[in-house]
């Protein structure tokens, strides 16, 4: 048995984490964790369904909702990049909760709005709480799972995302016929705020976070005794890959240390990523019922292209453990765009091959997306871990903004052809970003620095 480090010896919490056991407390965590994602998920697309409903119950058109989908898109940019703020300042868990809480309670009263105004105020209001849980979450993952499971781990958790919005359009199929579109956003918003009942009462603050507060280092001592790593209670604690205490996070220091060109390789490749992931959330479903097929088969389209997703992701995950993220991101975005194109020459009446193509579509690009996470968790050291990953997330929902828009002009006036133009170019412009990146996960078994640049720290 290894013996317990003395209370004089500075633990190193890096190496603790990342090579240590893997517990059944720290894969509650990644649970707990991905549940909040799967719900940031079901609730970030539950406005896609309602919107054909609205537009046949309300008389209104389809580009009248553009800014309240684009409302929607500029809150989660907001909330992506002040979560990050706060968990790096305050802590992951208090992000998290507080993300999840305020998502939920408008999504509830978006069930109760008079009209497209009300909508979209509360849209961008549960935009606030959607943006924030998605990067302090995947941070959580990361800072709670062993670095030779983290890809993985962290990805596994982002693909929550894509099957929360799988489960939200098995939830409104029959939601929306029997009981409208205002349960489905009363029944819907309800979830996360009980999800924040358990998050209070089961999920522990971030060790790593932990650890850069010495004021803080008996609840660390205590965490860690649950995580099956007992320490004498005066234990003090290092992270030699952290920054200086003596710096504060910010944004500046995304650019400092040699990272300025990972920070905009990273957020160019979010942004045209979320560019494509958003025309497909917001306006899919419309553009399928504008081209003559009902709202069931519209919804399906959506759930196939989220399905692909979920199964893109695990599969490019598992690549990145064995060759690292450089290749399998590469290709991905580039068949991700080759698939958009492909799908210009669907017949829209051959639902099967059109339901196939969809999901293969989204297959590749959320290879790409989902695993971006990895790749920012591990360029950024923890103490601008999370405001890195928020920043590139925050910097992404401008291209997911911008998807509002495009989306409504392009159905509206260009057709479906040139709405599946725009996804090709996004991924293949994503492809070139992510060659840009000079800091990619190396593969399994290859330490940092010897088949890619090693990542500095401050």
């Amino acid at each position: 048995m290894s013996a317990v480090p003395s209370a004089t010896t500075p633990v190193e919490i890096g190496r603790l984490l990342d090579d240590g056991a893997w517990t059944a407390m720290q894969k509650g965590v990644v649970v707990i964790a991905a549940l909040a994602v799967l719900l940031d998920g079901f609730d970030s697309q539950l406005i896609s369904f309602a919107i054909p409903v609205l537009i046949k119950e309300w008389g209104v058109t389809r580009a009248a909702f553009a800014p309240v989908v684009a409302a929607g898109l500029v809150g989660m940019s907001l909330g992506s990049a002040c979560a990050g703020y706060v968990g790096d300042r305050f802590g992951r868990r208090s992000a998290i909760l507080g993300s999840v809480l305020l998502f939920g309670a408008a999504t509830c009263l978006i069930g109760l709005a008079p009209n497209l105004l009300a909508i979209g105020l509360l849209r961008f209001v549960a935009g606030l709480g959607i943006g924030g849980a998605l990067p302090t979450s995947t941070t959580m993952t990361a800072e709670f799972t062993p670095a030779r499971r983290r890809t993985m781990m962290v990805t596994a958790t982002i693909v929550c995302v894509p099957l929360g919005g799988m489960v939200a359009g098995l939830y409104a199929a029959p939601v929306l016929p029997w009981l409208g579109w205002r349960a489905l956003f009363l029944l819907g918003g309800a979830l996360p705020i009980l999800l924040s009942g358990v998050l209070f009462a089961l999920l522990p603050e971030s060790p790593r976070f932990l650890a850069r507060r010495p004021a803080r280092w008996p609840d660390l001592v205590r965490l860690l005794g649950r995580m099956g790593r007992p320490l004498p209670a005066a234990s003090a604690f290092t992270d030699s890959a952290d920054l200086s205490a003596a710096r504060k996070p910010g944004i500046g220091e995304l650019f400092a240390g040699g990272r300025a060109r990972d920070t905009v390789a990273l957020w160019g490749a979010f942004f045209l990523c979320l560019l494509a992931v958003y025309s497909a959330f917001g306006w899919l479903p419309t553009m399928l019922s504008a081209q003559g097929l009902n709202v069931a088969m519209a919804g399906a389209g959506l759930t196939a292209y989220n399905l692909g997703g979920a199964l893109g992701a695990l599969v490019c995950a598992g690549a990145i453990t064995r060759l690292g993220s450089l290749r399998p991101l590469v290709v991905c975005a580039v068949l991700a765009s080759v698939s958009a194109f492909a799908l210009d020459f669907v017949d829209i009446g051959d639902t099967t091959v059109l339901i196939v193509g969809l999901g293969l579509h989204g297959f590749f690009v959320n290879a790409v997306q989902s695993t971006l996470y990895a790749v920012a968790a591990y360029v950024y050291p923890t103490a601008i871990r999370a405001t890195g990953t928020a920043f590139a997330l925050s910097f992404g929902r401008l291209g997911a903004v911008l998807s509002a828009v495009v989306g409504a002009a392009f159905i509206s006036a260009a057709g479906p052809g040139s709405y599946l133009d725009v996804l090709g170019f996004a991924m293949l412009g994503a492809a070139l970003f992510l060659l840009l990146l000079r800091h990619h996960i190396p593969p399994a078994g290859v330490a940092e620095g010897a088949a890619v640049p090693r990542r500095r720290a401050a």
